[in-house]
């Protein structure tokens, strides 16, 4: 029996659908709209792309979106004070400053210095203390980890007392979500190890997950004999593995794997997310949602 599949494609369609909604009705309340601004370090392809995407879904939502795109030798100096700018602005809740940035710029002082009460990928020290002290005091959970959890509640896996493990152990993935997953409330409340590809017998830790949630970035890393029966899996794995003629196109397009044999693992697991289409569509939506929540946060509006 195949496991159900879980479509980060719908799961966000349905999440900007409710946001475009809230948006609308925020703007009729107050006269405002959220203000998103994206600050773009010279011309890298990857981060074009990125960007655009988060342009075009922000101006979808109804969002002021400021791109301000700067050349790749601006200076540090220079790029601290335009973050400052932002800070004093009004009309934007949001600053988004896309990595990476030139080897002359120290991106760990760009990001910190961000406002927290503006910083909507929650990368900042401060936010990053909110999401691990949890409940009211989480003011902006890090993007792909908060669209993980969407994924996990919309599909309907009981999370309250299962036993997760997460394979990975970055500060942008696994540490936040195994602090996410281990908090009390709705969605959480489950028991947590954070493996790695390090850790010793890792095929025993992960045939003993309710929840399996993979981010090492290593294609096919967990194989099918390593999965639980009915198992959630999560792939958070974006892997490169060569290119393949695209049908629609006939252009050449990226061959991506995740971390989980998916092919094999669906044929045990009792939910799993594809590569591409689960995890990958979720990280965007999860921003919008930091940028209205900053919006409200700001006109005293409860989230």
């Amino acid at each position: 029996m195949s496991a159900k599949l879980i479509n980060g494609k719908e799961i966000r369609e349905d999440i900007l659908e409710e946001l475009g909604r809230e948006t609308l009705a925020l703007k009729e309340k107050t006269g405002k709209v959220p203000g998103l601004v994206t600050i773009l370090v010279g011309e890298n392809p990857a981060s074009i792309s990125y960007v655009t995407s988060k342009i075009k879904t922000a101006k979808s939502l109804g969002f002021k979106e400021v791109q301000d795109t700067q050349s790749i030798d601006i200076s540090e100096v220079d790029l601290l004070s335009l973050v400052d700018k932002y800070n004093h602005d009004d009309t934007i809740n949001g600053i988004l400053v896309q990595l990476p940035l030139p080897s002359h710029i120290d991106e760990k002082k760009v990001l910190n210095a961000i406002d927290p009460d503006k910083d909507v990928d929650g990368f900042h020290p401060v936010n990053v203390g909110r999401l691990m002290i949890g409940g009211d005091e989480v003011k902006f959970p890090p993007c792909t980890p908060a669209g993980i959890m969407e994924l996990i509640v919309r599909a309907g896996v009981e999370t309250e007392g299962a036993e997760a493990v997460v394979v990975g152990r970055s500060n942008i993935v696994g540490k936040p979500i195994a602090n996410m997953l281990v908090q009390k409330g709705p969605g959480a409340n489950a028991t947590v190890t954070i493996v790695h590809t390090r850790t010793k017998n890792l095929a025993d830790h992960c045939r003993r997950a309710d929840i399996l949630v993979v981010a090492a970035g290593v294609p096919d890393l967990v194989k099918p004999e390593w999965i639980k029966p009915g198992a959630c899996v999560i792939d958070v794995g974006v892997n490169r593995v060569g290119e393949k003629i695209s049908e629609k196109t006939g252009r050449k397009i990226a061959l991506l794997k995740g971390d989980v044999d998916f092919d094999k693992a669906k044929e045990i697991a009792g939910f799993i997310t594809p590569v591409p289409g689960g995890v990958g569509p979720m990280t965007i939506t999860m921003l919008m949602r930091n940028t209205l929540n900053s919006f409200k946060y700001s006109n005293n509006i409860p989230v």
